[in-house]
């Protein structure tokens, strides 16, 4: 298995990883819509994407937004997605994902990492709080949608 940053040559790999993502969330396939939008990340730069592979199969990734913190002065980021491919859940591929995200985020400076995830999703709360993510208790968050 190895894990690394991903780029333009897993495309397809990471593509079809983030329409299954979608999909977990209630959203219908688009595999044409996935393919455009993480080719669009991968060459503007605009997130850092990290992908699992055992040999040839692309079975989880992530994928993390800058944003800065003006409280700490620092960097921040967000991860936005996280997902495991079904056939390889329970194998310690979400944490080794988070462990690459930690890594990345210290060494890029930054002051943290935020994530969100479903009220139901457990399993994902558990991998998250299993490795030091803190639910937030002091503050609110609100979305404004302009869809």
């Amino acid at each position: 298995m190895e894990i690394y940053q991903a780029t333009i040559e897993d495309l397809e790999g990471v593509s079809n990883l983030f329409n299954l993502y979608r999909v977990f969330y209630q959203k219908s396939s688009d595999m044409e819509g996935a393919k455009a939008y993480i080719k669009k990340r991968l060459e503007s730069k605009d997130s850092v994407i990290f992908v699992v592979k055992n040999k040839q199969e692309y079975i989880g990734f992530t994928q993390l937004y800058p944003t800065f913190s003006s409280i700490s002065m620092k960097r921040a980021w967000i991860l936005n997605d996280l997902y495991v491919a079904v056939q390889a859940r329970k194998q310690g591929i979400g944490e080794l994902l988070l462990h690459k995200a930690k890594d990345y985020a210290i060494e890029t400076g930054a002051n943290s990492i935020s994530l969100s995830t479903a009220p139901d999703n457990y399993s994902a709360q558990g991998l998250y709080e299993k490795n030091g993510y803190k639910r937030d208790e002091q503050f609110y968050h609100y979305e404004l949608s302009l869809d």
